[in-house]
């Protein structure tokens, strides 16, 4: 089944990863990005994503506080935090929040066991 996948990270470099990732395990799936939250809102509203994976640390609202809203507006969204801040205090608040955390650096095998999990 094809899936909408919306990609946020401030970092042009780090969306790319993220896509030749999901080109290499969902290469049918239908990609759209944005580079912060107010776009992220924006195209949550407008293209309807399944899932989306999120950077934690963007300027302005970070990942947390992205994800924490994006639950509120469209519940049924599969979401996944992604830092390179491991503290347990950051997993924990991104799992409060309803979404998965993916340490960075991102890796094909943690990306496709959320992604399997994501359209049970």
């Amino acid at each position: 089944m094809t899936q909408k996948v919306l990609i946020v990270d401030d970092s042009k470099l780090a969306r790319m990863a993220v896509i030749k990732a999901l080109n290499s395990l969902r290469p049918d799936w239908t990609r759209i990005e944005a580079s912060n939250a107010d776009e992220a809102l924006a195209l949550i509203k407008q293209a309807a994503p399944d899932v989306a994976l999120i950077d934690f640390n963007m300027p302005g609202k970070d990942g947390l506080a992205l994800a924490a809203e994006v639950k509120q507006l469209a519940p049924q969204i599969s979401l996944a935090v992604i830092s390179a801040n491991h503290q347990v205090e950051v997993i924990d608040r991104a799992r409060a929040a309803g979404a998965t955390f993916l340490p960075k650096p991102l890796t094909e095998k943690s990306l496709s066991a959320f992604l399997n999990s994501a359209t049970k």
